[in-house]
């Protein structure tokens, strides 16, 4: 028998279960802070480099400009972002140069140009017009389409249309830092407009939640409550976050965007199971009894990111978010592969221990930095 994995687990859990003891935090708050910064760092970086030495010995699974490794690349940046991180950003950057800064060939496509989110921040940090110059001129595209077909899913409406709730953290949120890369309005507009589009169509206001698209209108789980998939609603709620991130008060959607925001983390906080996670059904979750980490990774992230904006009481966050970060970073094997990632699917499907995707090291990616910026917040800490 292999003893080897068991043991790093549990001096995993070990580590894990002292970070959030209030003994051992309330010792010296400064030195904490400090302390628990750094284990967030060391446990983001051994999860991106697991990553880019797995492209470097491996190669990409899928393309590099595939909207599966543009989820990552969002994580990674972000990461790369803070300061003494930017070795990180220089991967970025020679990925971008190796596909000359375009997107994908399905122009109208979301998922063919959700790598532009991760285009306009480059640009704005390093102010290189290449970066931006093809995602720009295929948004003016974009933008200018007639965008009034129905969004029943039939005759491929999904190359036309954000008419799948995973669309909505590829299409607008690329839209939305182009807005802010370019200082141009009429693509935050766009992505407004068609984000509520794809709302009014796919959005349960009673359950609070997205179908994943017309397919799952009337479906039912086994226990009889409607199909609303954990990662359709995490991509969700994360794209909400970065949508929002880009849009300015006085916008007039604002008010309605964070209304949707606060509403969707009310729901999915009440919908963390015991170990502090999501499974892959959310109002069904004994369907698929067991975690999944890349809802879970994008659920900690928007939350984290409420709370450091003040949009979300952390008092009452606090306790959602500390286990489902404990959730995520048990789910790292010891060589830094996150597991328990649902593969590639549109509705609830099974999940195990040896189960990754790139999308789900950028959603814990988004989580770690995020954790990290709030623990690097004056008097925050694990308490």
């Amino acid at each position: 028998m292999n003893y080897q994995k068991p043991i790093v687990m549990l001096k995993q859990a070990i580590v894990i279960s002292l970070l959030f003891c209030p003994m051992f935090l309330s010792a010296r708050q400064t030195a904490d802070s400090t302390l628990q910064t750094a284990y967030v760092l060391n446990v983001m970086h051994r999860v991106a480099d697991w990553q880019l030495k797995t492209w470097e010995s491996s190669g990409f699974a899928y393309p590099k400009v595939d909207w599966t490794n543009a989820a990552c690349y969002v994580g990674i940046y972000e990461l790369g972002n803070i300061s003494g991180n930017e070795k990180y950003l220089n991967s970025l950057q020679q990925i971008g140069n190796d596909l000359n800064w375009n997107t994908g060939a399905r122009r109208f496509m979301a998922d063919d140009y959700c790598i532009g989110q991760v285009y306009a921040q480059m640009y704005m940090r390093y102010k290189d017009p290449k970066m931006i110059a093809a995602w720009k001129a295929q948004a003016d595209s974009i933008i200018v389409q007639p965008h009034n077909e129905s969004l029943e899913w039939k005759n491929k409406i999904g190359l036309r249309e954000w008419a799948w709730c995973d669309a909505l953290f590829m299409g607008p949120t690329s839209l939305a830092y182009l807005s802010k890369a370019t200082g141009d309005s009429k693509y935050l507009d766009a992505a407004s407009k068609l984000w509520w589009k794809s709302t009014e169509y796919l959005y349960n206001p009673e359950e609070k939640l997205y179908y994943r698209d017309q397919r799952f209108f009337g479906k039912k789980e086994k226990n009889g409550k409607p199909v609303f998939w954990s990662r359709g609603n995490g991509w969700v709620l994360a794209g909400l976050v970065r949508v929002l991130e880009n849009m300015p008060d006085d916008h007039p959607d604002h008010q309605r965007f964070e209304k949707l925001y606060k509403d969707m983390a009310d729901k999915i906080a009440s919908l963390q199971q015991s170990d502090g996670s999501w499974y892959a059904s959310l109002l069904d979750p004994e369907s698929y009894n067991v975690k999944e980490t890349s809802g879970t990774g994008f659920y900690c992230y928007a939350l984290l990111w409420g709370v450091n904006r003040k949009l979300l009481d952390k008092k009452e966050y606090w306790p959602v978010i500390k286990k489902a970060w404990a959730a995520l970073v048990s789910s790292v094997h010891p060589n830094g592969m996150l597991g328990y990632v649902q593969p590639i699917g549109d509705s609830p499907d099974k999940v195990n221990y040896n189960s990754t995707e790139v999308y789900g090291t950028g959603a814990f990616l988004l989580a770690g930095t995020q954790l990290y910026h709030l623990l690097s917040a004056q008097g925050t800490s694990f308490e």
